[in-house]
Protein backbone atom coordinates (compact mmCIF):
# COMPACT_ATOMS: atom_id res chain seq x y z
CA UNK A 1 0.00 0.00 0.00
CA UNK A 2 1.30 3.47 -0.85
CA UNK A 3 2.31 5.24 2.34
CA UNK A 4 0.83 8.52 1.09
CA UNK A 5 -2.47 7.69 -0.66
CA UNK A 6 -3.67 11.31 -0.52
CA UNK A 7 -0.73 12.70 -2.46
CA UNK A 8 -0.10 15.23 0.30
CA UNK A 9 3.46 16.44 0.98
CA UNK A 10 5.41 14.33 3.41
CA UNK A 11 8.71 14.68 5.27
CA UNK A 12 11.32 12.24 6.56
CA UNK A 13 14.62 12.60 8.38
CA UNK A 14 17.71 10.81 9.58
CA UNK A 15 18.46 10.73 13.31
CA UNK A 16 22.01 10.32 14.52
CA UNK A 17 24.86 11.83 16.52
CA UNK A 18 26.90 13.02 14.78
CA UNK A 19 24.75 13.22 11.69
CA UNK A 20 26.38 15.83 9.44
CA UNK A 21 28.21 13.12 7.49
CA UNK A 22 25.07 11.13 6.67
CA UNK A 23 24.45 10.48 2.98
CA UNK A 24 20.84 9.49 3.58
CA UNK A 25 19.54 12.88 2.36
CA UNK A 26 21.38 12.29 -0.92
CA UNK A 27 19.82 8.86 -1.39
CA UNK A 28 16.29 9.75 -0.29
CA UNK A 29 16.31 13.06 -2.15
CA UNK A 30 17.28 11.30 -5.37
CA UNK A 31 14.53 8.73 -4.79
CA UNK A 32 11.81 11.29 -4.17
CA UNK A 33 12.75 13.26 -7.29
CA UNK A 34 12.79 10.12 -9.42
CA UNK A 35 9.39 9.08 -8.04
CA UNK A 36 7.89 12.49 -8.75
CA UNK A 37 7.38 13.22 -5.04
CA UNK A 38 8.49 16.80 -5.50
CA UNK A 39 6.84 18.02 -2.29
CA UNK A 40 8.58 15.44 -0.09
CA UNK A 41 11.50 16.62 2.03
CA UNK A 42 14.25 14.88 3.98
CA UNK A 43 16.52 16.41 6.64
CA UNK A 44 19.26 15.58 9.12
CA UNK A 45 18.48 15.82 12.85
CA UNK A 46 21.29 15.58 15.38
CA UNK A 47 19.85 13.28 18.01
CA UNK A 48 21.44 10.88 20.49
CA UNK A 49 19.75 7.80 21.94
CA UNK A 50 18.45 9.64 25.00
CA UNK A 51 16.68 12.31 22.92
CA UNK A 52 15.26 9.94 20.31
CA UNK A 53 11.93 9.21 22.07
CA UNK A 54 11.12 12.88 22.55
CA UNK A 55 12.10 13.76 18.97
CA UNK A 56 9.92 10.98 17.56
CA UNK A 57 7.00 11.81 19.86
CA UNK A 58 7.10 15.46 18.78
CA UNK A 59 7.20 14.65 15.06
CA UNK A 60 5.31 17.03 12.78
CA UNK A 61 2.07 15.72 11.31
CA UNK A 62 3.62 15.24 7.87
CA UNK A 63 6.54 13.13 9.16
CA UNK A 64 6.27 9.70 7.52
CA UNK A 65 9.46 8.11 8.80
CA UNK A 66 12.98 8.21 10.13
CA UNK A 67 16.25 6.65 9.13
CA UNK A 68 18.16 5.94 12.33
CA UNK A 69 21.93 5.72 12.58
CA UNK A 70 24.12 5.23 15.62
CA UNK A 71 23.78 5.69 18.51
CA UNK A 72 19.97 5.53 18.25
CA UNK A 73 19.27 2.11 16.75
CA UNK A 74 18.61 0.34 20.05
CA UNK A 75 16.48 3.22 21.31
CA UNK A 76 14.46 3.20 18.08
CA UNK A 77 13.62 -0.46 18.56
CA UNK A 78 12.65 0.06 22.20
CA UNK A 79 10.43 3.07 21.41
CA UNK A 80 8.48 1.50 18.53
CA UNK A 81 4.86 0.40 18.84
CA UNK A 82 5.34 -2.45 16.37
CA UNK A 83 8.54 -4.30 15.45
CA UNK A 84 9.45 -6.50 12.49
CA UNK A 85 10.61 -10.02 13.28
CA UNK A 86 14.07 -9.42 11.89
CA UNK A 87 14.52 -6.22 13.90
CA UNK A 88 13.46 -8.11 17.01
CA UNK A 89 16.03 -10.85 16.42
CA UNK A 90 18.81 -8.43 15.47
CA UNK A 91 17.96 -6.25 18.46
CA UNK A 92 18.11 -2.88 16.71
CA UNK A 93 16.23 -0.78 14.18
CA UNK A 94 17.54 1.62 11.56
CA UNK A 95 14.06 2.54 10.30
CA UNK A 96 10.92 3.97 11.89
CA UNK A 97 7.75 4.28 9.81
CA UNK A 98 4.59 6.03 10.90
CA UNK A 99 1.53 3.82 10.66
CA UNK A 100 -2.05 4.11 11.82
CA UNK A 101 -1.27 2.25 15.04
CA UNK A 102 1.96 4.10 15.81
CA UNK A 103 5.62 3.72 14.87
CA UNK A 104 6.80 0.57 13.10
CA UNK A 105 10.47 -0.42 13.48
CA UNK A 106 12.43 -2.41 10.92
CA UNK A 107 16.07 -3.17 10.19
CA UNK A 108 16.76 -2.59 6.52
CA UNK A 109 20.46 -2.96 7.32
CA UNK A 110 19.71 -6.63 6.63
CA UNK A 111 18.74 -5.70 3.05
CA UNK A 112 22.01 -3.81 2.83
CA UNK A 113 23.96 -6.93 3.70
CA UNK A 114 22.09 -9.16 1.25
CA UNK A 115 22.63 -6.58 -1.48
CA UNK A 116 26.35 -6.43 -0.73
CA UNK A 117 26.67 -10.21 -0.79
CA UNK A 118 24.76 -10.39 -4.08
CA UNK A 119 27.19 -7.86 -5.57
CA UNK A 120 29.90 -10.54 -5.67
CA UNK A 121 27.80 -12.35 -8.24
CA UNK A 122 29.28 -15.77 -7.58
CA UNK A 123 28.57 -16.71 -3.96
CA UNK A 124 27.36 -20.30 -3.57
CA UNK A 125 23.77 -20.95 -2.49
CA UNK A 126 24.82 -21.74 1.08
CA UNK A 127 27.88 -19.56 1.72
CA UNK A 128 30.12 -19.89 4.74
CA UNK A 129 31.52 -16.77 6.34
CA UNK A 130 33.96 -15.40 8.87
CA UNK A 131 32.85 -12.16 10.53
CA UNK A 132 35.45 -9.95 12.19
CA UNK A 133 33.93 -8.09 15.13
CA UNK A 134 30.84 -8.75 17.22
CA UNK A 135 29.45 -5.24 17.78
CA UNK A 136 26.10 -3.83 16.75
CA UNK A 137 26.76 -4.15 13.02
CA UNK A 138 27.58 -7.86 13.27
CA UNK A 139 23.97 -8.80 14.01
CA UNK A 140 22.43 -7.40 10.80
CA UNK A 141 25.35 -9.05 8.99
CA UNK A 142 24.34 -12.38 10.49
CA UNK A 143 20.70 -11.82 9.48
CA UNK A 144 21.79 -10.96 5.95
CA UNK A 145 23.91 -14.08 5.79
CA UNK A 146 20.96 -16.17 6.94
CA UNK A 147 18.74 -14.63 4.25
CA UNK A 148 21.46 -15.38 1.70
CA UNK A 149 21.29 -19.07 2.63
CA UNK A 150 24.31 -19.32 4.93
CA UNK A 151 24.33 -22.14 7.45
CA UNK A 152 27.70 -21.71 9.21
CA UNK A 153 29.46 -18.58 10.43
CA UNK A 154 32.60 -17.95 12.47
CA UNK A 155 32.53 -14.90 14.74
CA UNK A 156 35.98 -13.55 15.65
CA UNK A 157 36.38 -10.96 18.39
CA UNK A 158 39.20 -9.29 20.25
CA UNK A 159 37.67 -10.03 23.67
CA UNK A 160 35.46 -12.81 25.01
CA UNK A 161 32.29 -10.87 24.23
CA UNK A 162 30.73 -12.70 21.28
CA UNK A 163 27.82 -14.12 23.29
CA UNK A 164 25.01 -11.76 22.21
CA UNK A 165 26.00 -11.88 18.54
CA UNK A 166 26.34 -15.67 18.69
CA UNK A 167 22.89 -15.96 20.27
CA UNK A 168 21.49 -13.80 17.48
CA UNK A 169 23.10 -16.02 14.85
CA UNK A 170 21.72 -19.18 16.42
CA UNK A 171 18.25 -17.62 16.63
CA UNK A 172 18.53 -17.09 12.87
CA UNK A 173 19.28 -20.77 12.37
CA UNK A 174 23.02 -20.39 11.81
CA UNK A 175 25.68 -22.71 13.12
CA UNK A 176 28.03 -20.36 14.95
CA UNK A 177 31.61 -20.84 16.07
CA UNK A 178 33.27 -18.13 18.18
CA UNK A 179 36.99 -17.55 18.45
CA UNK A 180 39.53 -14.86 19.17
CA UNK A 181 41.09 -12.63 16.55
CA UNK A 182 44.49 -13.98 17.59
CA UNK A 183 43.44 -17.64 17.53
CA UNK A 184 45.89 -19.51 15.25
CA UNK A 185 42.97 -21.46 13.76
CA UNK A 186 41.33 -18.30 12.44
CA UNK A 187 43.50 -18.15 9.32
CA UNK A 188 42.35 -21.63 8.35
CA UNK A 189 38.70 -20.68 8.87
CA UNK A 190 39.15 -17.62 6.65
CA UNK A 191 40.85 -19.66 3.94
CA UNK A 192 37.97 -22.15 3.87
CA UNK A 193 35.15 -19.58 4.09
CA UNK A 194 33.38 -18.21 1.03
CA UNK A 195 33.49 -14.65 2.33
CA UNK A 196 35.33 -12.64 4.99
CA UNK A 197 33.24 -9.79 6.43
CA UNK A 198 34.81 -6.96 8.39
CA UNK A 199 32.75 -5.00 10.92
CA UNK A 200 35.72 -3.73 12.97
CA UNK A 201 36.02 0.08 12.75
CA UNK A 202 39.23 1.71 11.69
CA UNK A 203 41.86 2.11 13.02
CA UNK A 204 41.41 -1.24 14.79
CA UNK A 205 41.17 -3.19 11.55
CA UNK A 206 44.58 -1.96 10.43
CA UNK A 207 46.10 -4.48 12.81
CA UNK A 208 44.12 -7.28 11.13
CA UNK A 209 44.95 -6.81 7.46
CA UNK A 210 47.15 -9.90 7.47
CA UNK A 211 43.94 -11.91 7.88
CA UNK A 212 42.68 -10.67 4.51
CA UNK A 213 45.36 -12.36 2.41
CA UNK A 214 43.78 -15.81 2.66
CA UNK A 215 40.21 -14.73 1.95
CA UNK A 216 38.29 -15.69 -1.19
CA UNK A 217 36.08 -12.58 -1.06
CA UNK A 218 36.04 -9.58 1.28
CA UNK A 219 33.05 -7.46 2.29
CA UNK A 220 33.93 -4.45 4.45
CA UNK A 221 30.94 -2.67 6.00
CA UNK A 222 33.05 0.52 6.06
CA UNK A 223 33.23 2.72 2.97
CA UNK A 224 34.57 6.19 3.65
CA UNK A 225 37.35 6.88 3.04
CA UNK A 226 37.81 4.20 0.42
CA UNK A 227 39.69 1.99 0.17
CA UNK A 228 39.59 1.03 3.82
CA UNK A 229 42.52 -0.84 5.31
CA UNK A 230 40.82 -4.18 4.66
CA UNK A 231 39.68 -3.06 1.21
CA UNK A 232 43.18 -1.95 0.25
CA UNK A 233 44.66 -5.25 1.44
CA UNK A 234 42.11 -7.19 -0.61
CA UNK A 235 42.75 -5.11 -3.72
CA UNK A 236 46.51 -5.55 -3.35
CA UNK A 237 46.06 -9.32 -3.15
CA UNK A 238 43.67 -9.42 -6.11
CA UNK A 239 40.75 -10.54 -3.94
CA UNK A 240 37.22 -9.47 -4.93
CA UNK A 241 36.02 -6.81 -2.49
CA UNK A 242 32.70 -5.07 -1.85
CA UNK A 243 32.51 -1.95 0.29
CA UNK A 244 29.96 -0.63 2.73
CA UNK A 245 28.66 1.86 0.18
CA UNK A 246 26.81 -1.06 -1.42
CA UNK A 247 25.28 -1.91 1.96
CA UNK A 248 24.33 1.75 2.48
CA UNK A 249 22.63 1.86 -0.90
CA UNK A 250 20.62 -1.31 -0.45
CA UNK A 251 19.43 -0.47 3.06
CA UNK A 252 18.17 2.83 1.64
CA UNK A 253 16.20 0.98 -1.05
CA UNK A 254 14.21 -0.73 1.70
CA UNK A 255 13.64 2.51 3.60
CA UNK A 256 12.39 4.35 0.53
CA UNK A 257 9.93 1.55 -0.19
CA UNK A 258 8.67 1.55 3.41
CA UNK A 259 8.27 5.34 3.42
CA UNK A 260 6.69 5.80 -0.02
CA UNK A 261 5.05 2.49 -0.87
CA UNK A 262 6.74 2.59 -4.28
CA UNK A 263 9.60 0.45 -5.64
CA UNK A 264 12.89 2.23 -5.03
CA UNK A 265 14.38 3.91 -8.13
CA UNK A 266 17.62 2.01 -7.79
CA UNK A 267 19.51 3.42 -10.74
CA UNK A 268 18.92 7.03 -9.75
CA UNK A 269 19.84 6.38 -6.14
CA UNK A 270 23.02 4.53 -7.11
CA UNK A 271 24.05 7.38 -9.41
CA UNK A 272 23.46 9.95 -6.67
CA UNK A 273 25.58 7.98 -4.20
CA UNK A 274 28.41 7.53 -6.68
CA UNK A 275 28.42 11.26 -7.36
CA UNK A 276 28.39 12.10 -3.65
CA UNK A 277 31.34 9.78 -3.01
CA UNK A 278 33.20 11.01 -6.07
CA UNK A 279 33.43 7.55 -7.60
Amino acid sequence: MVADPTGAPRSAAVLGHPVDHSLSPVLHGAAYRALGLDDWTYERIDCDAERLPSVVDSSPADRIGYSVTMPGKFAALAHADEVSERARIVGSANTLVRRAGGWFADCTDVDGVTGALAAFGDLPDHPTAVVLGVGGTARPVLAGLAEAGATRVVLASRRDNAGPAADCGRALGLGVRTMGLTDPELIGEITRADVLINTVPEPGVRELTDLVAGARRVFDVLYDPWPTAAGAAAQAAGIPVVGGDVMLLHQAFGQVELFTGHPAPRGEMAAALSQALGR
